[in-house]
């Protein structure tokens, strides 16, 4: 007599692992989004990292703005090369190591100040008082004007023979005669870092209001019940949880300040006594039409920035990690 073959129940799957599926949503999120950011990054390579090659290149050779097609090799003569018993070369000529103190001196000093007065306003700002919204649009006017019609208007009012700066100041008392403060070398950076700041701080009171709109109210209604002072509220509450929005500010406001062209042109030109790296690049290719020349001051003015946004991520990664441990 025959046994009856009898089928054994299937086995069931084993559920994949937690982590297994968790690496492989990521890696779908990871593909994604180079899906997503893949027509940007071929624009961005189009029309900023095409100009930045050509720009390299140009800085090793002898071109010229009035001969393009005729160009040599010449490797790093543009930047320093010793001939005759003398350096030649961007990195020997006083006038390039005179534009970088200016840009570093005009980013220190315009930066700083506009951190200081952006906190001051965002905290006018940020208490409640009658017409609020309307003086927070009005705060707003100077950084949406474009820089070069901002520049342009202090120029006429900075102006020594009919400006209203000096008119004023002369009505007062406060000085005798009329200041030439874009022209005398002795003003000018000021006249530079006073228009800048006044066109640029209202961004950082923008970023700052932002940060202190989204603070716990609890702590400050429990140092208000302590009866700590207001002050030290501030140094020791407010400050620490706005400083990554300060940051943020900061490092816009610097690499934005060490390209600096604008503003500065617009009020006293080519001046030695404020140009900064741009406006020596653009006086090499444009009006001596050293394009070798003017592309090696711009590669430099290139790294400059780079260094300092690597050294500014950097820090921050430390401190995040400090503050982590």
């Amino acid at each position: 007599m025959s046994t009856p073959v009898t089928e054994s129940a299937p086995i069931p799957a084993r559920p994949l692992p937690a982590s297994y599926r968790s690496t492989k949503v990521r890696r779908q999120r990871v593909r994604a989004a180079w899906l997503f950011l893949a027509p940007m990054l071929v624009t961005l390579a189009m029309v900023a990292g095409w100009p930045l090659l050509r720009t390299f290149y140009f800085s090793f050779t002898d071109a010229s703005l009035s001969d393009m097609s005729d160009t040599l090799f010449i490797g790093l003569e543009n930047y320093l090369v010793y001939d005759d018993g003398r350096w030649f070369g961007v990195l020997a000529d006083p006038i390039w190591w005179r534009a970088v103190w200016n840009t570093v001196y005009f980013s220190v000093v315009s930066v700083s100040l506009e951190v200081v007065f952006g906190v001051i306003v965002a905290l006018v700002l940020n208490a409640e008082f009658k017409g609020r919204t309307l003086v927070r649009a009005a705060v707003l006017i100077p950084w949406a004007i474009p820089t070069i019609v901002s520049a342009q208007m202090w120029a006429w009012m900075l102006n020594d023979q009919f400006g209203i700066i000096n008119h004023l100041l002369m009505a007062f008392g406060i000085i005798a005669s009329p200041i030439a403060w874009t022209a005398d070398a002795n003003y000018s950076m000021w006249a530079v870092i006073m228009v800048d700041v006044w066109k640029t701080t209202p961004f950082v009171a923008l970023l700052v209001l932002a940060a202190l709109q989204m603070l716990p109210k609890d702590c400050y209604e429990a140092a208000e019940v302590d009866g700590i002072h207001p002050v030290k509220v501030f140094f020791r509450v407010t400050l620490p949880l706005i400083t990554p929005a300060l940051m943020v500010a900061v490092i816009f406001r610097l690499l934005d300040a060490l390209r600096v062209f604008d503003v500065i042109y617009v009020l006293t030109s080519n001046s030695t006594s404020t140009m900064s790296m741009s406006i020596y690049a653009r006086q090499q290719l444009v009006e001596f039409q050293d394009v070798g020349y003017g592309s090696a001051a711009s590669t430099l003015l290139f790294l400059i920035i780079a260094l300092a946004t690597i050294a500014y991520l950097y820090l921050g990664r430390k401190q995040l990690q400090l503050g982590g441990d």
